[in-house]
């Protein structure tokens, strides 16, 4: 199969939106040249190993948000999925794209917690994916991102949550959110655990350490039944 070229933005945030950068990305844009570094030093399979058996065989449409630099989304789309990478930090977003150029990944200027442009436009994906995103959010910003992310979900579909845990890096923004909070607000739309692990730290720092969530989205009348609301 030939390598095809990125795809274009369909959209980027509103002027007021973008101006105003997402609290949960102070510090990235700075330091986005040595993150990259970092991100890519380790593979797709070694950041996910616990649940790799629960990533879809078959090709289907896959949501990145705050993809990064671009790692999971290139091999994901190597593997024949649909993706979408979500990026609110521009340095990360433009490095992404020259590091996987040769991927088909369709990047997108858009934020957590209300994810309004991916809701505007009506998208949903069979799978989606916070790898070290979730604890950038206050409590009041992850009790609104939880029915947004719920709502892009096609029934059935899957949501992949990581959890960093340990100091905070000097400049960013992070909070320590249990993995039982996650698990909570999931439940509110109708998502249920379908796996849930910890492990240590792939760059070495003792101090560190990650709990990994997937979840799993039933009917829509299941998420409704459950009291979901994309506007919560």
């Amino acid at each position: 199969m030939s390598e095809s070229p990125p795809r274009a933005v369909g959209w980027a945030r509103g002027t007021a939106e973008a101006a105003a950068a997402p609290p949960g990305t102070a510090g990235y844009g700075e330091a986005a040249a040595r993150l990259a570094e970092q991100y890519e030093s380790v593979s797709f399979e070694e950041v996910h190993r616990e649940a790799l058996h629960l990533f879809p065989a078959q090709p289907c449409a896959v949501l990145d948000i705050g993809a990064g630099s671009g790692r999971d989304a290139a091999a994901l789309a190597g593997r024949g999925h649909r993706v979408a990478a979500v990026e609110p930090t521009p340095q990360l977003r433009e490095l992404g794209r020259r590091l996987h150029a040769g991927r088909d990944i369709e990047w997108i200027d858009d934020a957590l917690p209300r994810l309004s442009g991916l809701h505007a436009h009506g998208r949903r994906f069979d799978l989606i994916l916070l790898t070290a995103v979730w604890m950038h959010l206050d409590e009041a910003e992850r009790r609104t991102a939880m029915p947004r992310v719920a709502a892009l979900l096609r029934p059935g579909g899957r949501l992949m949550l990581s959890l960093r845990h340990g100091p905070v890096p000097a400049g960013r923004r992070m909070f320590d959110v249990p993995a039982e909070e996650a698990v909570c607000l999931a439940a509110g739309q109708g998502l249920r655990v379908v796996h849930e692990s910890r492990r240590g730290d792939l760059h070495g720092r003792e101090d560190v350490w990650w709990s990994r969530l997937v979840l799993e989205g039933g009917t829509e009348e299941g998420r409704r039944a459950a009291g979901g609301s994309p506007e919560a």
